[in-house]
């Protein structure tokens, strides 16, 4: 890859800015989009559901803070994991108390484990074939997602013309990427949000979204409001150590990408540390009463698109988090991008991860042969298979196994796992 800035540099402060601004663009619509789902899920007052939004932004502020100068130390942003938000929903009617208290368990047991050096000692079972269908995962499993983004129903703009509208956006991004040069092309996705977002209220007037802001304060402490009474119950114990082996999956493969595409020397004590991190913050996350974080798997295309892998870069996005989740009025004002223009970014920025994932596959050293397609093409397809999944046929599943069923990424990453280690292993590939 042709990188402006490497891993350890640090961008003159203007473009640590604008790249910092461009990690918080990016970070934003997972917080909001995963965050109102399961504050909705706990209560009804709109404000109770800000605090948590606030509560959210704050754990994830420090959570990548910290992975950044004591975890793994690469450029990988953090934000709500999935997997836990399936496991918060299926274990809801056994209480906040119960539900927050397991998390905090599987978020020290995942500490725990880390400093064992377990996971340090497990990255060689991630070899260039599986990395090459990571990065292809992690764009086809966030598909549904996007779907959902681009045809959720909009006041005074139709489906047809919403998908049009982020087409359009899309095609003129990657048009202005081959023009732009310098910071300009760098930072597309922060222009391009801005400019997106007043072009479709322009084009679509009456699309604004409500917003309760009025009787929001600017400013304001939510660490009133914390969940010290938490308890535990064995069912729900064992569900969240479930969700939290899936978590880990996750957490290793984003991990393991970043770290093949920029070369690496040393993965394996990056790995240890930013999975203790990763079960640190999620015991802060179960104190909290909030979803732990994980670190997220489209970074790669983050990092392609903007051509910089500078750690550095994303500390202004840390500490954005944090200022965000002192301001109800900002975190009720973030709900309202338009779901189209955030789909468009996230369409722009998986264009690249396809990208790395098949210079992944395509550009090693070793021949690519059939064999080699049909252990990248059962995963993709199964992961492709599963994030479409209906909620009732994931419901179909026993309690236990839903946030595995209800997660392409990870059953496409165990399948990758098992196809290259298991059905096709390396002595036996014929060339």
């Amino acid at each position: 890859m042709n990188l402006k800035y490497d891993l350890d540099d640090v961008p003159p402060r203007l473009h640590l800015l604008l790249f910092g601004l461009q990690w918080l663009a990016v970070s934003i619509p997972g917080i909001v989009i995963l965050g109102k789902i399961v504050a909705g899920l706990h209560f009804l007052n709109m404000a109770d559901q800000v605090i948590y939004l606030q509560k959210l932004c704050f754990v994830t502020g420090l959570a990548l803070f910290s992975q950044l100068l004591w975890g793994h130390r690469l450029p990988l942003i953090a934000g709500p994991s999935t997997v836990l938000v399936i496991g918060v929903i299926a274990s809801a009617a056994s209480g906040l108390d119960a539900v927050y208290g397991s998390l905090a368990a599987g978020g020290t047991l995942l500490f725990l484990v880390s400093l064992a050096g377990v996971f340090g000692r497990i990255r060689k079972l991630f070899t260039t074939r599986v990395v090459a269908c990571l990065l292809l995962l992690i764009a086809l499993t966030l598909t549904p997602t996007i779907i959902r983004l681009l045809t959720a129903p909009v006041e005074g703009a139709s489906i047809p013309a919403n998908l049009s509208f982020a087409a359009g956006v899309v095609l003129l991004m990657l048009v202005l990427y081959r023009r732009l040069t310098g910071v300009w092309k760098a930072t597309l996705v922060v222009w391009a949000m801005a400019g997106a977002s007043v072009a479709h209220f322009v084009l679509f007037p009456h699309s604004g979204r409500a917003v309760e802001t009025s009787s929001a304060p600017l400013l304001s402490l939510f660490f009133h409001r914390l969940t010290a009474t938490i308890s535990f119950e064995p069912g729900v114990l064992v569900s969240f150590l479930f969700c939290f082996f899936a978590l880990s999956v996750n957490d290793v493969s984003s991990i393991e990408s970043v770290s093949a595409i920029l070369k690496i020397k040393d993965p394996r004590k990056r790995l240890d540390r930013g999975l203790a991190v990763t079960g640190a913050a999620n015991i802060a996350s179960g104190v909290l009463g909030v979803v732990g974080p994980v670190n997220f798997s489209l970074s790669p295309g983050v990092i392609m698109a903007s051509g910089c892998a500078s750690r550095f870069a994303l500390i202004p996005a840390a500490a954005g988090l944090v200022l965000l989740s002192f301001s109800p009025y900002v975190v009720a004002l973030m709900g309202s991008i338009s779901p189209v223009v955030i789909g468009a970014m996230l369409i722009y920025i998986l264009c690249y991860q396809v990208a790395a994932g098949l210079i992944a596959a395509f550009g090693s050293e070793e021949t690519f042969t059939l064999e080699s397609g049909l252990a990248l093409g059962l995963p993709l397809l199964l992961g492709t298979i599963f994030s479409f999944m209906p909620p009732d046929a994931v419901h179909a599943f026993p309690p236990i196994l839903r946030p595995l069923a209800g997660n392409g990424f990870v059953i496409g990453t165990i399948t990758s796992l098992a196809m290259e280690h298991l059905v096709f292993p390396r002595g036996s590939r014929s060339s």
